[in-house]
């Protein structure tokens, strides 16, 4: 074997990927149907997520998908931790579909869109009545001149190309920009799944149930990517006030909580009075308003100090939230009474230990128990707090508005015009990507005012797109 066979063969083997790739792979990754099929999964598995809560404690899962019976026959607890449903977008199949669809949206740029486009941006002129045959519409005028024709056009706000070396020769074209739209709008599409595959990798979201007054840092976080930076421990934030708007008929109009971003010395760096869809936005956190509970009660026996009591969500199987404590009215705390309550508006229900309603105060009202004068000074309400970091919107958000710009693009036409001066003839044709009945009407209008009476020939062929 001589060397230059021997570089053959090694060359042959260095170029079978270039050429998989070339024959092999990209039909596969360019394919339509691939790219609807992936389209599809996506929307399947991303309304799964919407569906299915995101986050949530084994606990939750067991109590809400239970195995008998299994929702809609196979939907169990097991199913969903096993598959990853409760942190849909985190999974490694779901991350590995958006990067999948995105390649094909790459490739199909780059073996069809742009080459589409340098296709449209290249021309020849036409030399040849013959060669307007193949236009989508041609006609042929005895009168009318090519400094006419360019005059109306650039009124239509087409471009005009000359033959720099032909006098009678003409190419004029317009909307060009809408061979650019597709590409745009699929620049948006992997921009919108780069910044989801970003947010997952490096987002968290964490809850917290915070009582009124009280000063807490992000520490509760439920869920995060395995890129999530940790929270910066040198600012911290304060629940200045959580209260609730009631209807007339006692339901819950809004719930508010007025917050307050501090800085390591304690300094108020930001403040917003937050609320259900207007979150407190702070280093790229988002806190939002999403639930509420009761921390506490505020009594005194007396003439006593004021004493803050702790008070929890009871089990009321389905029936209602109710938060209830436990008040001692004898000092070895023989005795007592429960303190229950279901909203802040200020109502107390006190029971005795054989479970008897004993009486029901408001706050700022007092009442005997057991030979003790008990006030009710105050119901603390807690805010919960869903809070979320995301790095990956920002480049969500430049992507929808790529492709929103891209779509708006994609519908300007591509018209093209060519025009050929043979003595008194002058021969016009041309065609578009879309739009066919309106370029006609365009064409014509052209010229009726070339020729008053000009002899058309009109031949109805399909639009090359």
């Amino acid at each position: 074997m001589t060397l230059e066979d021997s570089a053959s063969k090694e060359l042959k083997w260095w170029a079978i990927p270039g050429k998989f790739l070339r024959q092999e792979l990209l039909p596969v990754l360019t394919n339509l149907r691939l790219a609807i099929a992936l389209l599809l999964l996506i929307a399947i598995f991303s309304s799964t997520g919407t569906v299915i809560e995101q986050g949530q404690s084994p606990a939750f899962y067991q109590s809400n998908y239970p195995e008998h019976p299994a929702l809609f026959g196979f939907l169990t607890w097991k199913v969903i931790q096993v598959v990853g449903l409760d942190h849909v977008y985190r999974t490694w199949w779901f991350l590995a579909l958006l990067i999948l669809f995105g390649t094909s949206l790459t490739a199909c740029s780059f073996t069809r869109q742009l080459p589409a486009l340098k296709a449209a941006q290249r021309w020849k002129y036409y030399e040849e009545p013959r060669q307007f045959q193949k236009l989508a519409l041609s006609a042929e005028l005895d009168n009318g001149s090519l400094n006419s024709l360019s005059q109306l056009l650039q009124k239509r706000r087409y471009k005009i190309f000359p033959d720099q070396e032909k006098e009678n020769i003409l190419y004029a074209r317009k909307g060009i920009v809408g061979r650019i739209g597709p590409i745009i709008v699929h620049i948006g599409i992997v921009a919108i799944l780069i910044g989801g595959i970003w947010g997952a990798m490096t987002g968290f979201m964490a809850q917290e149930m915070i009582a009124s007054g009280d000063t807490f840092q992000v520490t509760n976080i439920v869920d995060a990517g395995p890129l999530a930076a940790q929270v910066s421990k040198d600012w911290s934030v304060r629940v200045n006030r959580f209260w609730i708007d009631y209807t007339p008929s006692g339901g819950i109009d809004q719930f508010y909580s007025d917050m307050s971003v501090l800085n390591k010395q304690g300094e108020e760096v930001d403040h917003k009075k937050i609320f259900v869809n207007e979150p407190l936005r702070y280093r790229g956190i988002t806190f939002y308003q999403t639930d509420w509970g009761i921390a506490g009660v505020r009594v005194q026996f007396n003439n006593s100090p004021i004493f803050q009591l702790p008070m929890a969500l009871l089990n009321t199987k389905g029936q209602g939230r109710i938060w209830g404590t436990w008040v001692p009215t004898k000092p070895d705390l023989s005795e007592g009474v429960s303190l229950l309550a279901k909203d802040l508006q200020g109502m107390v229900l006190i029971y005795d230990p054989k479970g008897k309603l004993v009486d029901t105060v408001r706050a700022g009202m007092s009442t005997e128990v057991n030979g003790v004068k008990l006030k009710i000074l105050d119901v603390i309400g807690s805010t919960g707090l869903q809070i979320k970091a995301d790095p990956g919107i920002p480049i969500v958000y430049s992507g929808f508005g790529l492709l929103m710009l891209g779509v708006v693009m994609s519908y300007f036409s591509h018209s093209q015009i060519w025009a050929l001066q043979k003595g008194d003839l002058l021969y016009v044709g041309g065609k578009t990507n879309r739009a066919q009945v309106a370029f006609e009407q365009e064409v014509l209008e052209i010229l009726d005012r070339l020729s008053s009476e000009p002899k058309i020939e009109e031949k109805e062929t399909a639009i090359e797109v």
